[in-house]
């Protein structure tokens, strides 16, 4: 009976510290409960409450406002304009067509444009806002306003797009922008963010593109709320971006004007350069287009009738368009020929009016010869025997060589689209191009700029600069950055001894100067405008042994495509040079006919003030056609300069 009573104490005892154990656990548990709800509700109450927010929170892109580009003077060339636009967020949406046919009996969307949208939609991430309209009407931006309760996602906007005021003129300078490719992201290392929302704009040829870093700035941010519809409530905070910098050109926008009119219809190019600093006062080519066709979507019909159109206006053709540069090249020759030894300014040549040499003859474009022919002569007339005979003297590799130190044979660097070296040839050249050694006729035909010898309208002008001023003159083309002026660093000497560059420019003169020389219809008879050039007429068909006994047949009977080119390059005052000028035209016929009035017209507008060149300045026999032909120009009128940035 004790054992029993005993057990039961001890069992009772068992029991009492299980239930204690048991409850002290259970306390234990309790407490730390209490403790993790007290942190959760109180500690971290702030936290979490933070990213309940979040979940209602969206951060969204600010595109940066873009650059602008300006003239020399402050004149507005790429500008941004107000534009009425609408997404649509597919996060924000739902069922996104359902919402994009419900817009579109506010606004007008065809077919194509719902799916173009959901196209889009399904290609990005589902909180990037998708462009459903864009260059809206006042009215439908309001419509779709009014009518926001109904189309959960969608957003009117206000932004900017490009405009260019002066469309045609500066089409193959600044460029246009168009909304970012698979092309243009495939290109980029890592890019910026910015280009991954759809039609976000980016440069796409010209200053726009080659300097896009800097005109595009940097993206802001904006959070907005949301309600469980996704449905936007209300913007809580914003951080504007940096805009881009603007940036102003070289380039006067009423010269350039002036140059494009001056070109006409014609298949050309002009280029106008300060011989002291390098800017450039315009570069134009000829026809042009309107950049802002592309910007806003440019049809199938306007894009087939730039690519279908023989002129090419698309092509920039003062950059791009490598040409034999004909008679223009013999200053060149002639310079490397004085360089060298082999000849001095008072050596004659005969000409015969042909050059015989390896069996085979090589003809002057004057048939019955100009007979003793010196340096002066040689470029007042063009005398082509007279080169032929100096170029075997000195050889290629030196013409070569005097040809890269005026410039020609490299690409100048300048922000634009697609540069040409051109070619300036030599042994070495051909060996490594076709694997044949130089011939004796390949020195000859590239003596006058013919051959293998290719030059842009670019790089002419830097080459007549360069005769001009005897020094390297580097072309330039941005003057400013933001508030930064950029420096224009001093021209080292060319490093050709100044008397041979005299007697160069003595032999320009003539040309326009003298009354046998090919340009004598081109002269400035202001003293203090004088005009130094030389013209060139580079052939572009093989002219037959049958053809030249009969006689050549002349341009304006021969298709447009098949006529000789016409160049012209010429610098003022002759005395003290401050400016030059290249003038290249497809298939336009002779250098001094079609090609020289060009440049003289350009030059006497670059040292003069005023819309026109003055009518003074032209030998009085021409005055009455000269008054007639300039005041026939479509010249625009162009803006004052812009004090201020276009922020909307």
């Amino acid at each position: 009976m004790r054992r029993s009573a005993r057990d039961s104490e001890d069992s009772a005892r068992k029991v009492n510290r299980r239930a204690l154990f048991l409850g002290g656990a259970m306390t234990a548990m309790f407490a730390v409960l209490g403790a993790r709800m007290r942190y959760l509700q109180v500690d971290q109450a702030d936290e979490f409450k933070l990213l309940a927010e979040e979940n209602r929170i969206n951060i969204r892109l600010i595109p940066p406002t873009r650059g602008q580009i300006f003239d020399r003077n402050g004149r507005l060339i790429a500008g941004n304009e107000q534009n009425y636009r609408v997404v649509i967020t597919r996060e924000d949406a739902g069922d996104v067509e359902a919402v994009l046919r419900r817009l579109a009996d506010v606004i007008p969307l065809t077919e194509p444009d719902i799916e173009r949208v959901m196209t889009e939609a399904r290609r990005h991430s589902p909180f990037v806002p998708i462009i459903v309209a864009d260059r809206m009407a006042w009215d439908d931006l309001s419509k779709v306003a009014i009518n926001a309760p109904s189309l959960p996602g969608v957003t009117p906007e206000v932004g900017l797009s490009r405009a260019y005021p002066l469309d045609t003129d500066f089409a193959h300078v600044v460029g246009y922008v168009g909304p970012v490719s698979e092309n243009d992201l495939a290109k980029i290392e890592d890019p910026d963010p910015l280009l991954k929302i759809p039609e976000f704009q980016i440069g796409k040829i010209g200053v726009e593109t080659w300097m896009e870093d800097t005109l595009r700035g940097k993206a802001g941010t904006k959070r907005i709320e949301v309600n469980a519809y996704g449905r936007m409530m209300r913007e809580i905070d914003r951080v504007e971006g940096d805009a881009g910098d603007d940036i102003r050109l070289t380039i006067d926008a009423e010269i350039q004007d002036f140059v494009q009119a001056r070109l006409g219809a014609e298949s050309a190019a002009a280029v106008a350069i300060d011989v002291i600093t390098g800017d450039i006062l315009a570069i134009c080519s000829s026809p042009s287009f309107d950049p802002n066709l592309f910007v806003r979507g440019i049809s199938f019909k306007d894009y087939a009738a730039l690519t279908e159109n023989d002129h090419r206006p698309l092509a920039n053709k003062a950059v791009q368009g490598a040409y034999p540069p004909g008679s223009t090249f013999k200053m060149v020759t002639a310079l490397a020929a004085l360089e060298a030894g082999v000849i001095t300014p008072e050596t004659a040549v005969y000409c015969p009016g042909h050059y015989e040499t390896g069996g085979r003859r090589f003809h002057c474009w004057k048939r019955g010869g100009h007979g003793m022919v010196s340096l002066s002569r040689s470029l007042s007339e063009s005398c082509d025997v007279y080169y032929y005979d100096i170029a075997q003297r000195v050889g290629i590799d030196k013409i070569a060589e005097m040809g890269r130190r005026l410039g020609l044979g490299m690409r100048h660097d300048l922000p634009m689209s697609a540069i040409t070296e051109g070619i300036m040839p030599d042994k070495a050249w051909k060996r490594q191009r076709y694997e044949q050694d130089w011939r004796i006729g390949d020195t000859i035909n590239a003596s006058i700029g013919q051959g293998y010898v290719l030059a842009s309208p670019l790089q002419l002008a830097v080459m007549t600069a360069r005769v001009a001023s005897g020094r390297a003159v580097q072309p330039r083309l941005v003057r400013s950055v933001g508030d930064t002026e950029l420096p224009v660093p001093e021209a080292p000497p060319l490093g050709v001894d100044g008397s041979l560059l005299r007697s160069v420019r003595q032999g320009m003169y003539a040309v326009i100067n003298e009354r046998r020389g090919t340009g004598h219809t081109n002269r400035i008879v202001d003293p203090a405008l004088v005009m130094a050039g030389k013209s060139g007429t580079s052939q572009v068909r093989n002219i037959s042994a049958a053809e030249r006994a009969r006689g050549v047949i002349s341009n304006d009977q021969l298709p447009w495509n098949r006529r000789d080119h016409a160049l012209f390059v010429g610098f003022a005052p002759f005395d003290a040079p401050r400016v030059a000028v290249a003038v290249v035209v497809e298939h336009g016929g002779g250098g001094s006919s079609v090609a020289g009035p060009i440049v003289r017209d350009v030059i006497l507008r670059c040292l003069t003030p005023g819309p026109l060149p003055p009518l003074s300045a032209y030998p009085e026999s021409q005055r009455a056609r000269m008054e007639t032909l300039l005041t026939s120009l479509p010249l625009r009128k162009i803006e004052p300069e812009v004090t201020a940035r276009s922020r909307a």
